[in-house]
């Protein structure tokens, strides 16, 4: 169980703007040198350091040296997860979804799918009976862990994840799409099956993700999810 002292350690991570910037970078799942970050952080190369120390010390942030450059990614699923419900509680409801209907339609979030994409994926998977509730989350039902196989999902690592499924609370949307071990194994089957492209560029742009037209196919036909979706009101 969390303290009220490792709860204000957590608050006070991100308490600053270029630490926060950083942060929301490295929510794209890929590693980043402290010199990109120092850019998304807009502060010196320096400064970028001394913030990524305090990360690093924090446990919300791991460093993984290679040669001479040392690459910074986020440390973890949960880091991950208590990021994505920070960046919820930041955003007011009341607010217009400030960053474009693109990275609203279909985003990562750290390491599997958000946005309406990631939602819509929730909530097929729930419509086709292939997940059923279980303690502290989803599990796989019979017909579930058939259809995920044959997709190109390894159901069976997904289960040596700290979480199988769960609820992760989305940004955007404010409504739950699918955490885990089993959706991170979805958001790989699909990229590496060409029916999501990721982003590239720099800060939110690393984290927009595309369907493509054989993607929007196969997911409707293996797990009757209808793709693009109609257009909400922001």
């Amino acid at each position: 169980m969390s303290t009220p002292a490792a709860l204000a350690r957590l608050a006070s991570l991100i308490a600053d703007p270029a630490r926060a910037a950083m942060v929301q970078a490295m929510m794209s799942g890929q590693a980043l040198t402290a010199g990109e970050l120092a850019r998304a952080g807009s502060v010196t190369p320096p400064t970028a350091t001394a913030h990524l120390a305090k990360l690093v010390d924090g446990g919300l942030v791991a460093v993984h040296a290679q040669g001479r450059h040392r690459f910074f990614r986020i440390a973890d699923a949960a880091a991950a997860a208590a990021l994505e419900g920070m960046m919820v509680a930041a955003h007011s409801p009341r607010a217009p979804w400030p960053h474009g209907e693109g990275l609203r339609d279909a985003r990562t979030c750290w390491d599997h799918l958000a946005g309406r994409l990631g939602v819509a994926l929730h909530a097929a998977l729930l419509a086709q009976r292939l997940l059923r509730p279980a303690a502290g989350g989803w599990e796989a039902t019979e017909a579930g862990q058939a259809r995920l196989a044959s997709i190109g999902v390894d159901v069976e690592a997904a289960r040596r994840a700290s979480r199988f499924a769960c609820d992760c609370m989305d940004w955007s949307e404010r409504v739950p799409h699918l955490g885990g071990g089993l959706a991170r194994a979805l958001c790989t089957a699909c990229i590496e099956r060409g029916w999501v492209r990721r982003g590239s560029g720099e800060g939110l742009a690393r984290r927009l993700a595309t369907v493509t037209p054989e993607g929007a196919r196969a997911l409707r036909e293996t797990l009757g999810l209808a793709w693009p979706p109609a257009r909400a009101a922001t």
